[in-house]
């Protein structure tokens, strides 16, 4: 039995793939897109030797785009297998790899008409629509808990991983010349605290574990503190009575932050202003999240067994923003408000228009909530930059800028570690992945330190024998 690693290695939190084989049986697990690192295009565009042939399924952890995005690669490489996952990692599945071929296709034609003008021959989008329709049709919903047979002599389940909805961590059991072991891949796992999902399972039994490091090297500030700087911070905005922009992310930040205001309305801890939602995807995952209510942490299911919480949006004249004429809209607006709206990174999508609009006055707050990626227009934000360029426009920066990292939908290090404490008894293999080596090499030490078992630290393409 051997494991393959075709992304999420050393140095790397994204692309995250990796290859199990065992006798004739062959599992992908996660099929991710390579995001902000050098070289990503070519990186994802897979050479043609690493097709995956004789390849039984596919076992997907998520359903965000660096465990989901090269899926419909393999449907264009002619791969007619079922790919795995839970049911609501299916839906926001189909929503971010539609999105994702549809921005392929969009800025492949730009890109052509650049290499028109040098004289260049045109390439392919790296997949099409109809390439993520067909993997879409390969998907096959699977409930939390329950053992499935997805190839000869390897059986697969999905635990809880507390992450988004549907998130999941993959325990395989697998059956060899006699022999039984079973590999943990631990996906992308949330941290506790935050009233929205339900945490991480535990998981008990493994040989081999392969676990994220993203944040492997501190812990997150506690949500009930940055709740309360979030709630300061809304309450000295509303005061200026201009616009509150946040660059969102569209599935899982922008939700959490729509129920943390309704919540905070309802308990009369910020004085109601209008919200809206201004990104059409994170609209539809709204819907995706709300038909889910199995899925959601107990403290959300009680704030609305109390009431719904559009009460008290529709109280607010809060609304969605569908068309880019509703979105225009919102220039004319007075007074408090917040929008929400795409892209996280303020790298593209419509908070770019909202930037350029606002972020000039004075009386404007920009509340950041994420991530920001360098040479992004959201890190000039957050290391003050008093001018930022925005669809070719100097723009002056005159807004208060504010920045809350506490939101973070991955484990600190911490719940790292606690996760993993109830296989460490037996002392499995453990191999530390998807994350930069800042990441990776003090949680390594912390596993060392406590639990007497010295990790590996495998790179991109290394072959792991168990």
């Amino acid at each position: 039995m051997r494991v393959t690693l075709f992304g999420a290695g050393a140095g790397e939190v994204t692309g995250s793939a990796y290859l199990v084989e065992a006798g004739k049986s062959k599992v992908l697990v996660d099929f991710g897109m390579f995001q902000g690192v050098p070289n990503a295009e070519q990186k994802n565009r897979v050479s043609e030797r690493y097709t995956f042939r004789n390849l039984d399924s596919v076992l997907v952890t998520h359903a965000h785009l660096d465990h989901t995005g090269r899926l419909p690669l393999l449907a264009k490489r002619d791969f007619r297998g079922s790919i795995y996952m839970t049911g609501a990692s299916a839906e926001l599945a189909g929503l971010i790899l539609r999105d994702a071929a549809r921005i392929q296709q969009d800025d492949n034609v730009r890109f052509n008409r650049r290499r028109q003008r040098e004289g260049k021959p045109p390439i392919e989008p790296l997949y099409t629509e109809q390439d993520a329709e067909s993997a879409i049709e390969m998907f096959r919903p699977v409930a939390y808990d329950k053992p499935v047979s997805v190839a000869p002599g390897i059986e697969a389940t999905w635990i809880e991983a507390g992450h988004l909805l549907g998130s999941a961590s993959i325990q395989l059991t697998v059956e060899e010349k006699g022999r039984r072991k079973t590999v943990v891949f631990s996906g992308d796992l949330g941290q506790k605290g935050a009233p929205f999902t339900r945490y991480a399972s535990p998981i008990e039994k493994a040989d081999a574990v392969f676990l994220e490091s993203t944040y492997g090297d501190h812990d997150h500030r506690p949500f009930g503190e940055t709740l309360e700087e979030f709630k300061e911070v809304v309450r000295r905005a509303s005061e200026h009575g201009g616009k509150i922009l946040v660059p969102t992310f569209a599935i899982g930040r922008a939700q959490l932050l729509v129920v943390l205001l309704a919540w905070l309305f309802r308990k009369k801890e910020v004085k109601p202003f209008p919200v809206f939602l201004d990104s059409p995807m994170a609209i539809k995952a709204s819907r995706i999240y709300l038909s889910h209510p199995e899925l959601w942490h107990d403290t959300l299911k009680q704030i609305v067994r109390e009431k719904p919480l559009r009460d008290e949006l529709a109280a607010t004249k809060s609304k969605v923003c569908t068309t880019a004429q509703e979105s225009r809209a919102l220039n004319a607006l007075r007074g408090t408000s917040m929008i929400l709206a795409g892209a996280g990174m303020c790298n593209a999508g419509r908070i770019l228009h909202h930037l350029r609009n606002n972020v000039w006055k004075p009386e404007t707050s920009v509340l950041i909530v994420g991530y920001q990626g360098r040479a992004t227009i959201g890190r000039a934000l957050v290391e003050g930059a008093k001018e930022i360029r925005v669809l070719g426009e100097k723009i002056a920066v005159k807004a208060s800028v504010h920045s809350l990292g506490g939101f973070s939908a991955h484990a600190g290090q911490s719940d790292l570690l606690n996760w993993l404490a109830p296989m460490a008894d037996k002392h499995p293999k453990v191999f530390l992945t998807h994350g930069e080596d800042r990441g990776r090499k003090p949680l390594a030490a912390c596993i060392e330190q406590r639990f007497h078992i010295k990790p590996k630290l495998p790179g991109y393409r290394d072959v792991i024998e168990l």
